[in-house]
Parts: structure tokens; C-alpha cells; sequence
């Protein structure tokens, strides 16, 4: 940008703002590599900065109960813009979006759409093509994305979402003029779930949207949705609460948005590439929890998919026709960059009484680095001489584990120790399955007391 020159900004309103509504104004703010930190507004295509031959990335927000602009928007912004030569818009709809009554901000969610509808039209006038058009929705704004990919006859390249619930007074039954099939995808994260839950296709985000629709669904028992709207569906910690997200109202405002936003922090860290989260297709999180959902055959012979904006590599086989709608499971740490390094834990007992408790585990390499158990398995039935699989996990990837701690407990607080006889526990990465499992034989474990071992490869 030149020196001097003003850099339209987000609008950033104030409380007082959501206390009287606001009328809704669009504005549509370009960034591109070539005016990374300093935005154009775009009135039309006639642009200094726009290449329509380019990829074509919208960021478009949700509901603001206070006014203030997204903390995340810089981030989201840059980090694009390292991982790929494109334009990016962002839709800042806040004089709209911004009333404490979330009803009145979600009827003006087409009208939106209906501008960005008016841009991309004059985009493939000037010679855009809808297969390099990528819709990036939080909440409100995963089912403005939807809108738009319907008014093109899903024939957007990508739509990413994080849903919130969907309001009727959206519905989208007009009718629009049909476009050629090409590529165009949507990304949805934690789509809005308030008056859209239980809304037909036409009224919300959903697969025939775009080419490819991918959603991350982070608090469905709150502002999210809970079904699956997308060719993939993610649920990061079954899609309820998010560690390291207060777990009580008293926590005030953060109590409300932090599992709703943590779809778009797990979108930002796939952009770093600092690790991949992997996600496992399964019909439920208990069922994954239990170590029963870990085989990705299913997507032979690509692995299993990772989250984020990546998640575009596993499109040709998701939009396969006879494909269905697929929910993938995974955990994550309460901070970034969120990666969760899972193992298996095959474990036959002799007890001759059955015993019902938990496991900590802490690994350690032959530098004494040490990786504590953050996903523990839940408690389980020790039957003799019945094999237990536990899925856990760590946030530290441990190449060469030299010594295993365990710790097993009932939960009692009273009467005696309990002890665990294992006849043979089989530690496999899961993270890793190529590096060679871990066995020990025979093995006592005392409740409440560390044990700590050498494991020898099975």
C-alpha cells in the first residue's frame, strides 16, 4: 500500500450498537498478497488488487452480540495468504450481525448472500471461474455461504463451515437461474444451530451447496449444530465441550463462545502444517472413545483425513456419489497447536475377581523427556483373562519410548488397594503405525501406586 494511505477497516461497533440493532451495510474488504495488511474496499470489480483468474477465498462472520470485530480475522487472513497466492474477501456484514437478538440478525442472513451473489456474478463476467471460489463460513456465516453455493446451483468449488442453528426467516426457496457445473467448495465452521435445527436443505448449509462441503461442529449443545451438513463432517472432541473452555456460566461471556470458537483457532492451526490432526470416520464418539473406530480402510488408498483447510486433498473421494455423509471423530489439547498423539492399549487380565477402574500413563525417551496421558480412557471392566482396548493419548510425539508409568484406580477413597494383574499389556502407536509395538508380561499394579517399566517390543 502507499505511504499515507487509509486502510478501510473491519467496522468495529460498541455495545450500545447491539442494544439498538443495526441497519445491515456490507462491506466487502480485499487482501491479496500484494496488500496483505491493508485492505481495498471493493465496490465492484473494478479493483487494483483483484485478479479474478486467481483463487477466490470469502470470509464471511456470524452473529456479534457485542459489535466487535473477530480476533481471529487477521490471523485467518494471513496465515491464507502464506499458504496460497489468492484473493481473499471479507465480508464484513457487523452493521447487521450486531443486536443482542439473534433472530434479527439471522433474517438478513440472504440478503448477504444476495451481494456476494452480485459479486461473484460480475467475477465470472470479467473471466472468474466458480471452481476456484472458497467460502469460509463461522457460524451465521456458514449458512450465508450456503445461500450463496444454493444460488449457484452448488456449483461453488468449497464451503467450510462452522454452523450455528439455522433460522427459518432464511429460508432460501427462491428460485435461481442455473449455472454450469464446475468447483466451488464451502467451509463451514460451527455452523449456527439457533433456529436452524431441524430446517430442511433449502434453509441451511448443506452437502449440494458446493463441490465439496467441509464442516468442524465444536459446540453442539450450545450455539452449533449437531447434525452432519457436509460431504465431511468433523466433531473435535465429539463436538461439545473443548478443553480448556470454562465448563460454568460463571465464567461470563467466554463461557458462551469459547467451544463455538474453537472450530476457527483448529481452522487456523492446519494452516501452520506444525502437526496434522487426524480425524477417524465413526458413528459416534463413545464408539471412538472406546478404541473402536481407528481403521481408515475405508479411504484406502488415502489415509485417514486430517482437519482444516487441507482436508481438500480427500475431496475426489468424498464427493463420490455413492458416498455418504461422513462424521469424523477426534480429540485435541486445550491449546494450540491442538494435537492429541494417540495410542492403543491391549491389556488381558487374570484377576480372578473383576475389577472396574482407569489408567494414567506417563511415556519417557531415553532423554527422561516425559508425555502425560491428557485423553485418559474412560473406566473399564478388567475381566480375567478378557482383553481391554483403551484408546488414550498425548500431547508430545515420543519416537523412541523407553520406560511406560502406570497408574490404576477404582476411584475409591476408602477400604483397601485394590491390585490389577495384567498378563500381557500392548502398547501401539496410533499416530504412527508403522513404529513397532511395545509389550510387557506379567505385571502387578498396586491402586493409586505409579509403577514404572521397560517395555520390550512385542
Amino acid at each position: 500500500s502507499d505511504p499515507g494511505e487509509t486502510c478501510p477497516a473491519f467496522t468495529a461497533l460498541g455495545f450500545g450498537s447491539a442494544l439498538i440493532g443495526t441497519e445491515l451495510k456490507v462491506k466487502l474488504l480485499l487482501y491479496t498478497r500484494q496488500n496483505p495488511t491493508c485492505a481495498e474496499e471493493l465496490h465492484s470489480t473494478a479493483s487494483k488488487y483483484l485478479n479474478v483468474t486467481k483463487k477466490t477465498t470469502f470470509i464471511v462472520h456470524g452473529y456479534r452480540f457485542t459489535g466487535s470485530a473477530p480476533v481471529w480475522i487477521p490471523d485467518l487472513v494471513h496465515l491464507l495468504l502464506s499458504a496460497e497466492d489468492m484473493n481473499i474477501i471479507l465480508v464484513d456484514w457487523n452493521q447487521g450481525a450486531t443486536t443482542l437478538i439473534y433472530n434479527y440478525a439471522s433474517r438478513k442472513c440472504k440478503r448477504v448472500a444476495e451481494i456476494l451473489k452480485k459479486l461473484i456474478d460480475e467475477m465470472l463476467i470479467n473471466g472468474a471461474s466458480l471452481d476456484s471460489v472458497h467460502m469460509i463460513g463461522v457460524s451465521l456465516g456458514a449458512h450465508i455461504s450456503g445461500f450463496v453455493g444454493q444460488m449457484f446451483g452448488g456449483a461453488l468449488g468449497r464451503i467450510t463451515g462452522e454452523p450455528s442453528p439455522v433460522s427459518p426467516l432464511a429460508s432460501r426457496s427462491a428460485q435461481h437461474e442455473a449455472v454450469p457445473p464446475t468447483w466451488l467448495c464451502v467451509a463451514g465452521l460451527d455452523p449456527a444451530g439457533p433456529l436452524y435445527r431441524g430446517t430442511p436443505p433449502s434453509e441451511r448449509l448443506d452437502p449440494t451447496d458446493a463441490q465439496f462441503v467441509d464442516v468442524i461442529h465444536s459446540d453442539t449443545d450450545g450455539l452449533g449444530y449437531r447434525e452432519a451438513l457436509g460431504h465431511i463432517d468433523f466433531y473435535p472432541n465429539g463436538g461439545t465441550d473443548q478443553p480448556g473452555c470454562p465448563l460454568t456460566i460463571f465464567s461470563g461471556l467466554q463461557y458462551f463462545k469459547c467451544d463455538h470458537q474453537r472450530s476457527v483457532f483448529l481452522f487456523l492451526s492446519s494452516l501452520t502444517r506444525s502437526c496434522n490432526i487426524t480425524a477417524y470416520p465413526c458413528d459416534s464418539y463413545r464408539n471412538y472413545r472406546n478404541g473402536k473406530c481407528t481403521s481408515c480402510e475405508t479411504f484406502w488408498p488415502m489415509p485417514c483425513p486430517i482437519l482444516g483447510y487441507y482436508a481438500r486433498e480427500w475431496k475426489s473421494y468424498l464427493t463420490q456419489q455413492s458416498h455418504p455423509v461422513t462424521r469424523m471423530f477426534f480429540d485435541t489439547a486445550d491449546k494450540e497447536p491442538f494435537c492429541i498423539y494417540h495410542y492403543f492399549v491391549d491389556i488381558i487380565t487374570w484377576n480372578k475377581d473383576t475389577r472396574r477402574g482407569t489408567l494414567s500413563i506417563v511415556l519417557a525417551d531415553e532423554t527422561g523427556k516425559k508425555a502425560e496421558s491428557k485423553v485418559n480412557p474412560e473406566a473399564a471392566t478388567f475381566q480375567q483373562y478378557n482383553q481391554i482396548t483403551l484408546l488414550t493419548g498425548f500431547d508430545q510425539d515420543l519416537e523412541n519410548v523407553q520406560k511406560i508409568s502406570l497408574t490404576f484406580s477404582t476411584g475409591s477413597v476408602i477400604g483397601p488397594k485394590f491390585k490389577l494383574r495384567i498378563l500381557q499389556m500392548r502398547f501401539q502407536s496410533l499416530t504412527n503405525p508403522e513404529r513397532p509395538q511395545l509389550c510387557r508380561y506379567d505385571l502387578v499394579l498396586t491402586e493409586n501406586t505409579q509403577r514404572t517399566f521397560k517395555p520390550i517390543p512385542c
